[in-house]
């Protein structure tokens, strides 16, 4: 807090001293103010918490910090609750609560796929659907699945190690493999959704990025009653060849007027890594790289 502050930082039984100029002292005495009000509360504060404070209220956000942590979404394996971590993860939490289909657009490290995984579960556990299933395009920058060894499968799973550690935090390893075994969970590659339709189920889409025009209007027209879909990407991340365009940039133009699809747009303030992380994504998007324009750059870097 002190380096993210410029301040100094002297505490002393139930007083804390704050020094540094005026501004900067302002913004630490709200930061521990919110902390305070939830270590009140009989919450364990870490440091993801703090993290959490400091970027808010150097967005003026920090009045909206206390209200993050009012609404559990599930408990993990351990008994630890999990809730939203920014306003960016309250907004898509409460977007998949109001739509069929909702699109999480941003970089890395926002909790994108952590939170999908914890709103499947959370709907298999209440019942709502029977079933999750978790899928990806078979892509991946500077490696050729075509030259990895194994059937599709085998080629991807090491690709959705995210989806699994998720899964692995929230159930457990046993009861995952459990679930797995049973057919309740499913992790496939985006192929082996051809032809289906995903009745009563909870279907998530990740590196959708990396999707075709075609593979993504295939997997969106799966879905069937009684089932919810989210659709994970990072436009900045796109590993196709070129003058092949996304399917996510595809889909945000043709599907944005569709009432019961939301788009859901993260950005380096909801990152909930290293505050480090969140840096190097602010300095490697001064601005959005089109489709075309990717094509130019890479042109002329061959």
């Amino acid at each position: 807090m002190e380096e993210e502050l410029d301040v100094v930082i002297h505490a002393r039984t139930e007083i804390v001293q704050v020094l540094g100029e005026e501004a900067a002292c302002e913004e630490a005495r709200q930061v521990i103010q919110a902390l305070m009000v939830l270590v009140n509360r009989g919450m364990t504060v870490g440091t993801p918490d703090v993290v959490t404070a400091i970027s808010m209220v150097k967005n003026d956000e920090i009045d909206k910090f206390v209200a993050l942590y009012e609404e559990e979404i599930i408990k993990d394996n351990t008994g630890k609750p999990i809730r939203v971590k920014t306003l960016g993860q309250k907004l898509y939490v409460d977007s998949v609560k109001q739509h069929d289909v909702t699109f999480g657009i941003g970089p890395a490290g926002t909790g994108k796929t952590f939170l999908a995984v914890t709103l499947a579960v959370t709907a298999l556990k209440r019942g709502q659907v029977k079933r999750i299933i978790l899928t990806r395009p078979a892509v991946e920058a500077g490696e050729s699945l075509g030259f990895l060894p194994g059937d599709l499968k085998e080629k991807v799973d090491p690709y959705l190690r995210p989806v699994y550690d998720a899964l692995y935090q929230i159930l457990g390893k046993d009861q995952t493999t459990r679930l797995m075994e049973r057919e309740i969970i499913e992790i496939a590659p985006l192929a082996y959704m051809r032809g289906r339709t995903l009745d009563d189920a909870f279907v998530i889409l990740d590196e959708a990025q990396n999707t075709t025009i075609m593979q993504m209007k295939m997997f969106l027209t799966r879905l069937g009653f009684h089932s919810k879909m989210i659709v994970n990407g990072d436009i900045s991340q796109i590993d196709l060849p070129r003058n092949v365009k996304s399917g996510l940039i595809d889909a945000q133009e043709k599907l944005k007027n569709i009432h019961q699809i939301d788009f859901v747009h993260f950005s380096a303030k909801d990152v909930v890594r290293h505050p480090v992380v969140a840096q190097i994504i602010r300095a490697y998007e001064p601005a959005p790289i089109k489709n075309e324009e990717r094509e130019e750059v890479q042109e002329e870097t061959e």
